[in-house]
């Protein structure tokens, strides 16, 4: 392997869990709804996964666990926010303290365990291609998910009737409930499926990415999953792109690091969340505004009694 493939293929790795937990976010808030706990739910998928999966000494069992995990999180934040019509800004923030937290405890007893690596799925005589053969005909089977997610995602949000209907209720929820549209029950099938995604990214950083598990170990990608979305302008095709620019940038700066350009590590591992803040204001002094923005994106709804 060169060390250019080499490169290729660590980004793909790193790219997969912002991709798969920004999609989920995208459907939450194109619903309505902003939910600041993705981090705490992939903390807890990383987390209820690996544990699973060492006790049990299953990948696929460790995989539904953490999705499982990121669900029960995505309840909870459900309750709050449409049972109760809590801030959605607070009630999210305290959901990533709880997941961080919680994470850490039930991942306690498995610090220092270790799994066998996830065998890529490898096509015959395709694989075999220079550079593109390992990069698109030989990954694991959570890449190929998340291809597959970011095509269902977009055709779901432009091309069904369900997708109609959800972003109709994100836009106006008001005006939707007017209509007769279940606004609570869609916002709670979209929290639910953003939580089972943060979930299956958590997992995959456990299971794959790293495979072991450490506190902390998320280290704030479910904010860049936050702000991958923004920056897609709720777009799942834009997340894509992004989640791969900034795999590229953490890579990138790894390597940088490696090669001792004379730069302080401190100032190259901040080079990726850098390059998302300046990407976010550039495309805030361009637009005025967050273009693509539901209308009702964290505005509470109480239905008419």
């Amino acid at each position: 392997m060169t060390t250019f493939e080499a490169i290729l293929l660590t980004i793909v790795t790193a790219s997969t869990p912002l991709l798969i937990a920004a999609l989920g976010e995208l459907v939450t808030e194109r619903s309505g709804v902003l939910n600041l706990g993705v981090e705490g739910m992939m903390a807890m998928g990383a987390a209820c996964s690996f544990a699973a999966a060492v006790t049990f000494d299953s990948t696929i069992l460790g995989v539904g666990a953490g999705m499982l995990a990121g669900m029960a999180m995505a309840v909870i934040f459900a309750l709050a926010v449409l049972g109760f019509a809590a801030n959605q800004v607070g009630s999210g923030l305290a959901l990533t303290i709880l997941g961080l937290g919680l994470s850490g405890l039930i991942g306690a007893p498995f610090v220092g365990a270790r799994r066998n690596p996830v065998e890529p799925l490898s096509v015959p005589v395709l694989s075999d291609i220079p550079i593109v053969g390992r990069l698109f005909f030989e990954q694991d089977l959570f890449v190929y998910v998340s291809f597959l997610l970011t095509v269902g995602v977009a055709l779901y949000l432009g091309r069904s009737r369900a997708g109609l209907t959800l972003r109709s209720i994100g836009e106006n929820h008001v005006s939707a409930h007017g209509l007769g549209l279940p606004v609570l029950r869609v916002r709670l099938l979209a929290i639910l499926f953003g939580g089972a995604c943060a979930g299956l990214a958590g997992a995959y950083l456990s299971l794959v990415y790293t495979r072991f598990w450490s506190p902390g170990m998320t280290a704030g990608r479910g904010w860049i999953a936050l702000a991958l979305v923004v920056f897609a302008a709720w777009r799942p095709g834009w997340v894509l792109v992004g989640a791969y620019i900034f795999g590229a940038a953490t890579v990138l700066q790894l390597h940088a690091q490696a090669a001792q350009f004379g730069v302080p590590s401190q100032l190259l591992s901040a080079v990726p969340y850098l390059a998302t803040i300046l990407a976010l204001l550039l495309l805030s002094l361009r637009h005025g505004r967050a273009i693509g923005a539901p209308g009702s994106l964290g505005a509470p709804f109480v239905p008419d009694r």
